[in-house]
């Protein structure tokens, strides 16, 4: 077996120093679990839910086998190449430790967002690149997709699953139809190091996710809704949205809407909602 020291460019993240930095007192995050390998850390974090696990477990895997991303489409990242995790939520449960009320269910749909958020405030902190966000959540840097995010729910638990192309050299990037892959390294990043991003990212996470959950799950009230829309590429571009009943739209995005959906001008001037769908940027 090789070791994951033998390629110095990617060293293997400390389990130990995770927890010991992000593990504290009033923090979101409970246990931070660094696998070396793994099929999928969302399946990983829905099954530690079933089993008990509190809100705040952060599942790491170094190598992901059966990783996936929206419509079922797999994301795949060599050894300690990227960023690859899960995080374990339970918003509609009040926490009296923290002092946070339950989120009504309608305003879960934020949460990938919000992941989106945190994701490309981490990235612009630490690297110095301009990250942007295509609605939903996929994150760009340049035109290029560098991270993908999804969440799934289950009962009162909701798994958001991210996974960011740190070090992916050109020839190990997948091959996609859409907005084609870039990394960090590949964009000029000034630092590739995950332990800090993981950090930041977290961090960020907490904080977003803390105030979100004091204001009862009102993205404008907390400042995400405004955050988002200024980070959001995807408003004021023409685009096509694929749908997941079938069928498009095409039109301009005009704005995000108080509940996370992309408003859509369309060609006949019709202004349409949209909560889930393929955005294709049109040049």
């Amino acid at each position: 077996m090789s070791s994951a020291y033998a390629d110095l460019d990617r060293p293997p993240l400390s389990e130990r120093g995770l927890n010991r930095a992000l593990v504290t007192s009033g923090s979101l995050w409970s246990r931070v679990e660094v696998r070396t390998r793994t099929g999928s850390t969302n399946a990983d974090a829905a099954l530690a839910a079933q089993e008990g696990a509190a809100e705040g477990l952060v599942v790491v895997a170094e190598v992901q086998d059966a990783g996936r991303g929206r419509r079922d489409r797999q994301w795949h990242s060599p050894p300690r190449a990227g960023l690859t995790l899960s995080v374990l939520l339970k918003p509609g449960v009040p926490d009296p430790e923290r002092g946070l009320p339950a989120v009504p269910p309608g305003a879960l749909g934020w949460l990938p967002l919000l992941a989106g958020v945190a994701l490309a405030g981490a990235v612009t902190r630490v690297t110095e690149l301009e990250a942007r966000l295509k609605w939903p959540n996929d994150l760009l840097v340049g035109d290029r997709k560098c991270a993908g995010i999804l969440a799934e729910m289950a009962g009162d638990t909701v798994v958001v699953g991210m996974g960011l192309n740190v070090t992916t050299r050109s020839e190990e990037l997948p091959e996609t139809t859409g907005v084609p892959a870039t990394s960090l390294r590949l964009a000029g990043a000034t630092v590739t190091d995950r332990d800090p991003l993981l950090r930041a990212l977290l961090r960020g996470f907490d904080r977003w996710y803390t105030g979100w959950r004091e204001a009862d799950g009102d993205a404008e009230m907390c400042g995400l809704l405004g955050e988002y829309r200024r980070l959001c590429a995807t408003i004021g571009r023409p685009v096509r949205v694929l749908l997941p009943a079938g069928g498009e739209l095409r039109g301009e995005a005009v704005t995000v809407d108080n509940d996370g959906q992309l408003v859509i001008r369309t060609e006949e001037g019709a202004e349409e909602r949209v909560s889930a769908g393929d955005v294709l940027h049109v040049r």
